[in-house]
Formats: structure tokens, C-alpha cells, sequence
């Protein structure tokens, strides 16, 4: 008897992730962006699913993107301990990057929103030089109120990705507002520009297969502790869902 297939996606308190390989998702991503498909990704963390649940306009927002996946190793706990195991973590970062070497051999085109303006501009030099045949559509730094200046560049450049790189729920909110002006990959990756530019250090891949990347954050910038506090809840609202009668 044939193995039933295993779902597309695993509801994780009430968020859809891609239940696939890093591999089988690139790839995915790739035929979209050769085809000009407006596309939509959510990477998202145990922080992200906290806040969604506290937050109806922002967890009906990441509801509308075409796929969620799972930039966290709590996201992937949390899918055991609900006995939906997800195939494999999906990191923004991972992705961010492999996504850059492929633009630079097919000669695709990007742009870039996040960060501080030394880090933007930081980071146009380091893709230069790491990926040649990748063109720089345009870039922004972060901190902007009205982005309808930015909004009319990405539609005049029509870039094949859009990486905006400010943090949730700014980032996604801005994505799903604008993914019209460009028919290609839109994607919120969090701090991604300052680890590429070498402004903060990824974990050591040591600490990064033992699923510690989280704890040398911690180690490294101690004012992120404070945001370790949604992790006892996030387990305990995985285990409450786990156990309850419904």
C-alpha cells in the first residue's frame, strides 16, 4: 500500500508552512521568477506566529502571501511536538543568498530596501563584488514613512526580486501593499543586509547544526534577550493546541 504524500502545508497555531526541502523550494522560486510570477514569501519565526496571533490585520496579511516558511528552529519544534513534522527549516538568510548567486548567473536584477543607510550602501559594494552578473535594480535604506518614492523606482526598474529587509510586520506590511509594482519575488528577510555586509556575525555553522543560532544571537547582542520571552509562550501555546480536545 502505497504511503499517503504528505501535506503541502502544516498549520502551525493557525499559520500555513510549506511542509517541503530548501532544495524543492529554490527551485520553486526560481520557475516563478523566470515566468515573472508575482510571488510573496513570509519567513517566518516563532516571534512572527506570536505576533500574527495577537495581531488579526497582520495574521490575515501573511495569510494572503503565496508561501510561509519556516525561518526558525522553534517552528520546526513546535511542528513535532504537534506531531505535523515539517521536512526542514527554511532560513530567510539561507535563502537571501543562494537566490543572489543564482541572480548573478542568469544575469537577474534585484532591489534592495532595509537597513541603515551605511549598511545600504555597504551592501551595494559587497554584491558587487560577490555577484557580478546580478544588477542592482535600486536601494533604500529602511527608515522611511511615505514609500510611494521607492514604490514608483521598483515599478520603473522592474526588478526580478525585491528584498526588504526592515523587519516584521513593517516589511511584510510594505510587501503586501506594493507586490503589484513588479511582477517577480517579493520576500521580507529581517536582518539579512547586516549579516551579508559583515555587521553582525552568523553563528558558527557548529552552533547552526546543533539548531544554537539563536543562543549566540543572544551571546553576541545581549539587548536581544528581552525577545527570548515569546519563546515559553509560543511552547506553551504549541502544547495547549497539542493537547486540546478539538
Amino acid at each position: 500500500m502505497d504511503k499517503p504524500s504528505p501535506a503541502k502545508t502544516v498549520s502551525i497555531l493557525g499559520i500555513p508552512f510549506e511542509n517541503t526541502s530548501r532544495d524543492a523550494f529554490e527551485s520553486l522560486l526560481k520557475n516563478r521568477i523566470e515566468h515573472h510570477e508575482n510571488t510573496f514569501v513570509v519567513t517566518a519565526n516563532p516571534e512572527i506566529v506570536m505576533y500574527a496571533r495577537q495581531n488579526r490585520p497582520y495574521m490575515k496579511l501573511i495569510k494572503q502571501a503565496d508561501f510561509i516558511v519556516a525561518d526558525g528552529i522553534g517552528i520546526i519544534m513546535g511542528a513535532k511536538l504537534l506531531k505535523r513534522p515539517l521536512q526542514e527549516r527554511i532560513t530567510g538568510y539561507d535563502l537571501f543568498v543562494s537566490l543572489l548567486e543564482w541572480g548573478s548567473q542568469t544575469h537577474k536584477s534585484a532591489y534592495f530596501v532595509g537597513a541603515k543607510t551605511e549598511v545600504i550602501n555597504q551592501l551595494k559594494t559587497v554584491v558587487a563584488q560577490k555577484y557580478p552578473g546580478l544588477k542592482i535594480a535600486g536601494t533604500h535604506n529602511g527608515y522611511f514613512g511615505d514609500d510611494r518614492n521607492i514604490v514608483h523606482d521598483i515599478a520603473r526598474t522592474h526588478p526580478d526580486m525585491v528584498f526588504v529587509a526592515t523587519g516584521y510586520p513593517k516589511q511584510e506590511t510594505f510587501i503586501d501593499k506594493n507586490r503589484q509594482a513588479t511582477n517577480g519575488l517579493w520576500m521580507g528577510i529581517g536582518g539579512s543586509f547586516d549579516v551579508l555586509t559583515g555587521n553582525v556575525k552568523r553563528a558558527p555553522e557548529s552552533w547552526q547544526n546543533k539548531h544554537l543560532e539563536w543562543l549566540y544571537r543572544v551571546i553576541k547582542e545581549p539587548s536581544r534577550l528581552s525577545r527570548l520571552s515569546v519563546l515559553p509562550k509560543y511552547l506553551l501555546a504549541i502544547l495547549k493546541d497539542r493537547f486540546s480536545t478539538h
